[in-house]
């Protein structure tokens, strides 16, 4: 894990721009370029730095509508639940949850009208009790990879 708040700052302009150099990270935080030089390698070292990436911008066509679908399901069904969300093509991130569902599923469909087909399919899986659904208006903040 990051040790301090250097760290952190540093982890968030990667994740903000991996492509960034040290010269200009190192400007941003106020310090030497050789201090990001041995801090990046001692991130990567350990494990909190596993790699660098390039995130693909989507087209129109390809953005769709992207929906957060919370899942609850009857004891004892997880693994046919997980089995059967897994085949579907647009699930995008299927996650196990505390609090109100069991699951939290990332959805992502061409239309919505393909949404509300895929929401009867889920709804119709046996073990599955139970959907409620949020539909994404903007995304305002995205350093996954």
């Amino acid at each position: 894990m990051p040790r301090d708040q250097m760290d952190r700052d540093l982890i968030a302009l990667l994740q903000a721009n991996a492509r960034e150099s040290t010269a200009e990270l190192a400007r941003k935080l106020g310090v030497a370029r050789t201090t990001v030089i041995a801090r990046l390698e001692r991130l990567e070292r350990s494990g909190v730095i596993v790699g660098y990436t390039v995130r693909l911008g989507l087209d129109e066509a390809e953005r769709g509508v992207q929906a957060w679908v919370g899942i609850t399901t009857e004891p004892k069904s997880a693994r046919d639940v997980t089995r059967r969300l897994a085949a579907l093509p647009e699930l995008r991130q299927l996650c196990s949850v505390s609090g109100e569902f069991d699951y939290l599923a990332l959805i992502r469909t061409d239309s919505t009208a393909r949404l509300d087909t895929l929401l009867d399919e889920i709804g119709e899986i046996d073990g599955v009790t139970k959907t409620t659904t949020s539909v994404v208006l903007a995304l305002r903040v995205d350093r996954t990879a």
